[in-house]
């Protein structure tokens, strides 16, 4: 496989995704962005209480 279809594969994959829109129904930006946040936040308050030592 060269380079150029490598290329050409992505940009016909690219060109395709906009006809879908990529967005399921049931999920929505607030929920998951929240959601990443809470675990984020799990995972800052887990680091921090193994890290009594400093």
């Amino acid at each position: 496989m060269s380079l150029t279809s490598t290329a050409h594969q992505l940009v016909t994959l690219a060109a395709e995704g906009g006809e879908h829109g990529g967005n399921h129904q049931s999920l929505t930006p607030f929920l998951t962005g929240g959601g990443a946040f809470a675990v984020l936040l799990l995972l800052l308050w887990i680091t921090t209480r193994f890290n009594r030592d400093r």
